[in-house]
């Protein structure tokens, strides 16, 4: 594996009236490519803050995020849209999806919105729901599946252009033990079949178990963390 991202004395401070917030501290840390990776930590230690950095959705007050060896803060806002397009997938806690749409409309979406051949994406939007096991439920309205399906939609739907980085902010936050296992599961098996790097942060210690490697934000500072 070769290294994918890399941060280097990373910080990031928030201002607010009368206050400055230090929510990461001279974070150095390196994610290599096909890897398997759970952040945990306390709620309001940063770990949102964290996948954003590498998700472009935000910048570092200090240091730098370089991705496949390029400093993220010298994109442009376009290669920005099309980094997070085209390289990212990104599935959250709350799913996102649109309830007036089918559940192959939802996944198939993003890509159509993209530029991509309706027809073409159509057809590899089914297929991943297979994938996923909703062979059953394409066309089923999104307000008709359960928290797991509609988690499962998500997975999908972020997956289905192949990227080479899938990010997770809680994914099981809203499902029973049960599903929630079933959801792990399934995106630990898309890690090693497309061979995309999974990051995952989480407070279930059960599904930052099963992945290969877990690290422990506390008061903005990067830990290994034995979790089994």
């Amino acid at each position: 594996m070769s290294a994918l991202y890399k941060f280097s004395q990373v910080g990031k401070v928030f201002s607010a009236p009368g206050e400055t917030l230090e929510i990461l501290k001279d974070i150095s840390l390196v994610v290599e490519e096909g890897e398997a990776l759970a952040i945990v930590g306390a709620s309001g230690s940063g770990k949102s803050t964290l996948l954003h950095l590498m998700g472009a959705l935000d910048t570092p007050s200090t240091g730098a995020v370089f991705f496949d060896g390029q400093d993220m803060a010298h994109m442009t806002p376009d290669q920005k849209a099309a980094f997070r397009n085209r390289t990212l997938g990104f599935v959250f806690q709350f799913h996102h999806l649109l309830p007036e749409f089918s559940a192959v409309e939802n996944v198939a979406m993003p890509a159509i919105i993209g530029g991509e051949r309706q027809s073409v994406i159509m057809t590899k939007a089914r297929e991943m729901l297979e994938r996923v096991g909703l062979s059953a439920r394409m066309e089923s309205k999104i307000s008709t599946l359960s928290g797991g399906e509609r988690q499962r939609v998500a997975i999908a739907r972020a997956v289905l252009m192949r990227p080479r980085v899938l990010l997770a902010d809680e994914p099981t936050g809203n499902l029973d033990e049960g599903t929630g296992a079933q959801v792990g599961t399934l995106m630990n098996e898309l890690n090693r079949e497309l061979g995309m790097t999974l990051v995952v942060v989480t407070h279930n210690r059960e599904l930052a178990a099963g992945m290969g490697r877990t690290l422990e934000l506390k008061a903005g500072t990067l830990y290994e963390k034995n979790v089994a």
